[in-house]
C-alpha cells in the first residue's frame, strides 16, 4: 500500500467497516424475528432472500399445505402465498438494497485500487471522485431501503402475531451500514479536493526570476 493520508487511511477504514456490515445484513435472515414471547410460533424470521416458518398456514385460503423450515423466499413451494410473503413494500426493499450491496462492491474494488494508486497517478483524482460519489449513492440506496422496510415491517398485516415481532440485528446492520456508506464516501471527496489542490499548486508557472538573468552581460556607452 503506498503512502496515504490521513484522511485516505480514514476512508478505507470506514468503507471496510460499511462493506462488512451491508454483506451481513444482505445474507443473514434477520431483518424481522419473533422474540419468543409466544410459544410455538409460526413465523420465526425473515431476511431479504430467505424465510422462517413453523407450520404456518396462510389463514386467507385455508391450504392444506403448512409451511415449516427456512427456505429461499422465491422457492416454489411459496407461489400459492406469495401475494402475502412478497409486498410491494418488501419488493422495493429487496430491490434498493440489492443496488446498495451492487454499488458497495462497485466501491471495495475501486478501494483496493485506491489502496495501491500512486497520487502522482493521471487517474487519482478521477478514482478518488468515482468512489466517493458511488458509495453516497450506496449509502442513499440502503436508507432508502432501511427506511422502507423500518415502516413497514412489522406491521399487522403481513407476519404473523405481528404484535410479538421485532425488527433484527440484520436490519440493524443495514441502517449502520447505510450510514457509514455517507462519510466514507464524503471522505474520497475530500481527499479527491485536496489532491486537486495539490495538483493545481504543483502545476501553477514559476515566475520567479532573477532581474540579473535579463540584464545584459556588460554594459556599452558610447559617448558622443
Amino acid at each position: 500500500m503506498g503512502m496515504k493520508t490521513k484522511t485516505g487511511m480514514a476512508a478505507i477504514a470506514v468503507t471496510v467497516a460499511a462493506f462488512m456490515c451491508i454483506l451481513l445484513a444482505f445474507v443473514t435472515p434477520y431483518w424481522l424475528v419473533n422474540n419468543g414471547k409466544v410459544p410455538n410460533s409460526n413465523f420465526e424470521k425473515i431476511g431479504l432472500w430467505e424465510v422462517c416458518f413453523n407450520n404456518f398456514e396462510d389463514f386467507r385460503h385455508h391450504y392444506d399445505y403448512k409451511f415449516t423450515g427456512c427456505w429461499w423466499v422465491f422457492e416454489e413451494e411459496y407461489y400459492i402465498i406469495n401475494d402475502f410473503l412478497l409486498p410491494g413494500f418488501f419488493i422495493l426493499t429487496q430491490f434498493f438494497f440489492t443496488l446498495c450491496m451492487t454499488l458497495v462492491l462497485i466501491a471495495a474494488f475501486l478501494t483496493w485500487l485506491y489502496c495501491f494508486c500512486s497520487r502522482d497517478h493521471d487517474k487519482y483524482l478521477l478514482l478518488l471522485l468515482s468512489n466517493g460519489s458511488n458509495l453516497i449513492l450506496a449509502g442513499i440506496c440502503g436508507l432508502i431501503a432501511s427506511l422502507i422496510f423500518g415502516f413497514n415491517g412489522d406491521r399487522r398485516d403481513w407476519m404473523p402475531q405481528w404484535q410479538n415481532n421485532d425488527l433484527g440485528w440484520s436490519f440493524g446492520l443495514a441502517c449502520v451500514g447505510s450510514l457509514l456508506l455517507l462519510p466514507a464516501g464524503a471522505l474520497f471527496l475530500v481527499e479527491a479536493r485536496r489532491a486537486k489542490y495539490r495538483r493545481l499548486r504543483g502545476s501553477a508557472p514559476q515566475s520567479h526570476y532573477s532581474i540579473e538573468a535579463h540584464k545584459p552581460s556588460g554594459s556599452h556607452h558610447t559617448d558622443i
